[in-house]
């Protein structure tokens, strides 16, 4: 019996080859999937469902593996980036033609398809036969009510949500009076406006989906009362904090070592870039981790920046920059000497005050 299921036919094929890539990796070590589970902090069941191609696991737990079996991470890394692309390619596909059918349901229900009235005068019939003669010669009745199923909406007809406005009024037959074409044309413009509604209201709602919960975020909240100005006590060694440390070393401020944690974290080529944040110093700067001799970082915060370039093969880091609000959203990108650039991205569940991820390089306390 194999050991792993069959990936799923409809999964992508980038995504289908990292997650064979990670099996690989995994078989070839001889490890268990409840023995990656254990070492890389992530549970049994969220590996079974990253291994059988039904979810993309996080960065943070492709390093873990890659530190585990001793792995490149750089190349993971690669892989799950291409990887990460083409999922998010295939989740807007799939909104988008949900979308589309809820749509075209909603404009069937308002009446913009109609049927033919039951109860049509006696007196037409002959007219209405005369016309069908006409269309099975050489085109369409032209009759306001008769859309053919081939023109109901599709899912091709919303790569830019503009082919939702109702079609113009068809002409209508030479002879007839405009109470009939008058009759079906309320219809169809009020089913065209609640359409166009229902359009605007899915596009905010797919381009804005943490709007509601924002919203929810930002209720009142009772207001402390204000605090006198008082400069607060540091600790031994720490020399500085706030406005105060920036453009200085954390290292001899006294910033660094247990006093700081990574909140966020990525690749550029080889090198390793690290957001680290000081809990006291409330101050960021990145560090460089298997940097070569020309590699450079730079961070940005509250409209301040640092550059570190290493000087020589190995690790290295910037100046500090103050920090005022949430240290997972301050940013750091590099640039190897080959061109390969690459920003930090922010580590699942972990807050100002949480200890550094056990995937954090050695060999260096800043």
């Amino acid at each position: 019996m194999p050991r792993w299921k069959a990936l799923p036919e409809e999964l992508d094929p980038q995504v289908r080859e990292f997650t064979g890539q990670l099996r690989r990796l995994i078989d070839r070590n001889g490890l268990s999937v409840a023995a990656v589970a254990d070492s890389t902090g992530f549970s049994k069941t969220s590996w079974e469902r990253y291994l059988n191609g039904r979810l993309l696991p996080p960065l943070r737990a492709v390093l873990a593996l890659a530190e585990q079996t001793g792995a490149h991470p750089s190349h993971l890394t690669t892989l799950w980036e291409l990887a990460e692309r083409a999922w998010s390619r295939a989740e807007m596909r799939q909104d988008v033609t949900m979308e589309a059918i809820r749509v075209a349901q909603a404009r069937a229900a308002l009446g913009e398809l109609d049927p033919e009235p039951a109860g049509a005068e006696p007196s037409a019939t002959g007219a209405r036969s005369e016309k069908s003669g006409k269309a099975e010669k050489g085109g369409t009745s032209g009759e306001p009510g008769s859309v053919p199923l081939s023109q109901l909406p599709s899912s091709a007809d919303f790569p830019q949500w503009g082919a939702m406005a109702p079609a113009p009024d068809a002409v209508p037959a030479e002879g007839k009076t405009g109470r009939r074409g008058g009759r079906y044309r309320t219809p169809m413009i009020v089913a065209g406006a609640a359409g166009a509604v229902l359009v605007a209201v899915a596009a905010v709602l797919l381009l804005n989906p943490g709007a509601e919960a924002t919203k929810k975020a930002a209720a009142p909240k009772p207001q402390a009362a204000p605090q006198p100005n008082v400069q607060p006590a540091l600790p031994d060694g720490v020399r500085c904090t706030g406005d105060d440390c920036a453009g200085k070393d954390p290292e001899k401020m006294g910033c660094g070592g247990r006093h700081a944690v990574t909140p966020s974290r990525g690749m550029a080529g080889r090198m390793l870039i690290e957001v680290r944040y000081s809990t006291v110093c409330h101050t960021a700067w990145a560090r460089l981790s298997r940097a070569a001799q020309g590699d450079q970082a730079t961070i940005s915060a509250g409209g301040h920046r640092a550059t570190a370039r290493a000087e020589r093969a190995g690790d290295t880091y910037t100046m500090m920059v103050a920090v005022s609000g949430d240290p997972a959203k301050v940013a750091a990108c590099g640039t190897t000497v080959a061109g390969v650039k690459g920003c930090s991205r922010p580590l699942p569940a972990t807050a100002a005050g949480a200890t550094a991820p056990s995937g954090a390089p050695s060999g260096t306390t800043r």
